[in-house]
């Protein structure tokens, strides 16, 4: 079941109105300013949690963001190995 929905007026650019509508498809432009209106809403709550942490224990360093990257990537390719190796 869906949410409920409310009807809204909102002010923006023309041009990034008119390139939202061109791109919106066959979800329409509501469909669409609402599903960038929540990944804000995301990233703002990860900034607040993320100000929150560094407040707590420090900012992460160039290196630690690095060193989690390539891990990150390390895992990936392990991943991909292991569907390969499956198939």
């Amino acid at each position: 079941m869906s949410e409920p929905t409310g009807k809204y007026s909102i002010t923006m650019p023309r041009d990034i109105a008119e390139a939202a509508k061109a791109r919106s498809g066959p979800s329409g432009l509501s469909a669409y300013v609402a599903a960038a209106v929540a990944r804000q809403i995301e990233r703002d709550n990860l900034n607040e949690l993320i100000q929150v942490a560094e407040a707590e224990h420090g900012p992460v360093t160039d290196e630690e963001i690095q060193a989690l990257r390539d891990q990150l990537h390390q895992n990936r390719l392990e991943q991909t190995r292991g569907r390969a190796d499956a198939a």
